[in-house]
């Protein structure tokens, strides 16, 4: 059974006095229903759980009076001895409540009424909660946590690495001491796998059981074919063709030079207008992130943000990797990336910062200054290069060289190697990016 950080999320808001109803949204099958009601198994006397998708009849319950009693009649009418209503001992599990808006107004009365505790999920509640149905949302009466599929640390908890590993490594990191030779060769091995792999939890527990990248493959192209199903089944007619050219297009993008997003290269001569929505539609679905170009790379970083010019990542490392050609998954077990290596190791580090709740940005001018991330680390603005296995850090330097411009605390390179420094760079082996948080 996979350990989650979500986990610890749900029983602290629990344990918070007056906590609101929760609202847990995040990408399709990134474990959210199962994690919820694990939770509500081991912490409740009772859960009443409903699933709009599959059972359309329980959006009929909240047409009318969204107040409490009359909600709770209405579901033990329907539901019959397994929906028990008990002060402080239930909880009131909402799936997929995109399906059912009036719902999510209904939270501002439990809110209001505090006798029940009311978890909710949504695969596009980003999405859904646009538009027509933004007046559904109850603004102040509910708390909204997003969750991600398996970072990296949580897919070492998943292959067999304890707590007591991750401290010797956070201290390796904070002394500036190489990784145990033995240790290091196993992580490396273990970050690309999770390269391949990804995070989606199913996928997951199935490699972890069997070791079958065959199958991996065949689940991860099932997920990418959901996700597609769901830009036809969700967007406004209109934006259908859009939204997934934009999706299809993002392996192209990432294998430019300039990885810069590029209408034209999702459909030759269209205007950027034709696409704004439709990219905006998958990045509210969970299934991408933008990685912002700065003015300049310093502090703060979401103020220096250019908003119009952007690279886009996959969410998830695994599901990038399924976009490619058959055998990519092989050539990155074996460590043959050939000239795609940039666009593959870039998208990992967007996916490792990414579900540590980063928000990404790069640094790139004309005069041919490329930092591929810089984030906030230690207090401090800091570059952040990404080296498949070597590579030269002419733009970094140049960078450190002129602090006068350039207000930058230092700089980090990952890469195949482990830790050491030189002058103001830090060397990382890149399984370690996970523990570069923000302070």
């Amino acid at each position: 059974m996979l350990k989650r950080k979500i986990e610890s999320v749900l029983l602290n808001w629990k344990n918070a006095e007056g906590h609101k109803p929760l609202v847990i949204k995040g990408c399709r099958q990134c474990g959210k229903t199962f994690s919820v009601r694990r939770f509500a198994n081991e912490n409740y006397a009772h859960e009443v759980y409903l699933n709009f998708f599959e059972n359309r009849n329980y959006a009929s319950i909240f047409s009318g009076s969204l107040e409490v009693d009359h909600l709770t009649m209405l579901l033990t009418a329907m539901l019959g001895p397994e929906a028990v209503f008990e002060a402080g001992k239930t909880v009131l599990i909402l799936d997929e409540i995109q399906e059912c808006p009036e719902a999510r107004t209904a939270l501002k009365f439990f809110s209001l009424d505090g006798r029940y505790d009311v978890i909710c999920t949504g695969s596009l509640l980003g999405v859904k909660g646009y538009g027509k149905h933004s007046s559904s949302i109850p603004v102040g009466y509910e708390q909204i946590e997003e969750m991600y599929p398996l970072d990296f640390e949580e897919f070492l908890w998943a292959n067999g690495i304890d707590e007591s590993v991750i401290r010797y490594l956070r201290e390796c990191l904070k002394s500036e001491k190489p990784v145990a030779d033995a240790l290091h060769e196993k992580l490396r091995q273990l970050l690309l796998q999770y390269t391949v792999v990804g995070g989606m939890p199913d996928i997951v527990q199935t490699f972890v059981n069997t070791h079958q990248m065959n199958t991996v493959l065949k689940l991860q192209r099932d997920i990418l074919s959901d996700f597609e199903e769901d830009m036809v089944k969700y967007a406004d007619a209109k934006d259908k063709s859009y939204i997934l050219e934009c999706f299809q297009s993002i392996p192209r993008q990432l294998s430019k030079e300039n990885k810069k997003f590029q209408y034209s290269v999702v459909q030759k001569g269209a205007p950027s207008s034709r696409f704004l929505g439709s990219l905006q539609w998958i990045e509210d679905a969970g299934i991408i992130r933008r990685c912002y170009n700065l003015l300049t790379p310093e502090l703060p970083l979401n103020g220096n943000a250019i908003q119009e010019i952007f690279k886009v990542y996959m969410a998830d490392s695994g599901l990038f990797t399924a976009m490619l050609d058959d055998g990519t998954q092989y050539d990155i077990l074996q460590g043959n990336l050939y000239g795609y290596k940039g666009a593959i190791f870039e998208n990992l580090a967007a996916d490792i910062l990414a579900k540590m709740g980063r928000k990404l940005y790069y640094f790139h001018k004309d005069s041919g200054l490329e930092i591929d991330f810089v984030m906030r680390y230690e207090g401090q603005s800091t570059l952040l290069e990404v080296k498949a296995s070597t590579g030269n850090t002419k733009s970094t330097k140049t960078i450190l060289r002129h602090p006068e411009k350039y207000h930058v605390g230092g700089a980090i390179k990952l890469g195949d190697y482990n830790v050491g420094r030189s002058d103001n760079i830090l060397t990382l082996p890149f399984y370690m990016a996970f523990l570069l948080t923000a302070y």
